[in-house]
């Protein structure tokens, strides 16, 4: 997948967020609309592939009982794709409470499945919204989610 992936992510999911419509109703004009904004087919295809492995990933992943209280260890290869201050930011959404450890592995997942080499923190910021959202139950954890990106930005503006 190109960079460009997580551009075409958040575009949909600052269009269809605040929405009672369904992107996935109609495809056809869904694709229409993305290529109409600018995004090739191949980033477009790449989304919406990223997005159903999203939905298809909650329905399987198990990941038996994750200790809340344990460390997690990362692999050589997520280590270069999650630099320092990405793994402390995943570290600290967890220790707050807005991720539990099988939604921190999700997130890694769908890190790592934008397969991009500069995966940064305003990135990670908008996969957790993308994973809570997509998750029942998980309104509070969305909200405190969306305070935390949002009062940051309006007080670096004053």
């Amino acid at each position: 997948m190109k960079e460009n992936v997580i551009d075409v992510l958040m575009y949909l999911f600052e269009s269809y967020v605040e929405t009672e419509e369904n992107p996935e109703a109609n495809q056809n004009e869904l694709r229409l609309e993305l290529l109409q904004a600018g995004f090739n087919d191949g980033e477009i295809e790449n989304a919406l592939l990223w997005l159903d492995e999203l939905t298809g990933h909650q329905k399987t992943l198990k990941y038996g009982n994750l200790d809340s209280h344990g460390i997690r260890i990362y692999s050589n290869f997520e280590q270069e794709k999650l630099d320092c201050h990405c793994r402390g930011y995943i570290v600290y959404l967890e220790q707050i409470g807005i991720l539990s450890p099988p939604q921190r592995e999700l997130l890694i997942d769908r890190l790592l499945a934008l397969d991009s080499n500069d995966i940064d923190v305003e990135q990670i910021k908008w996969v957790v919204l993308m994973v809570l959202f997509s998750q029942p139950g998980q309104e509070l954890n969305y909200a405190r989610m969306e305070d935390l990106i949002f009062d940051k930005k309006m007080s670096s503006i004053h």
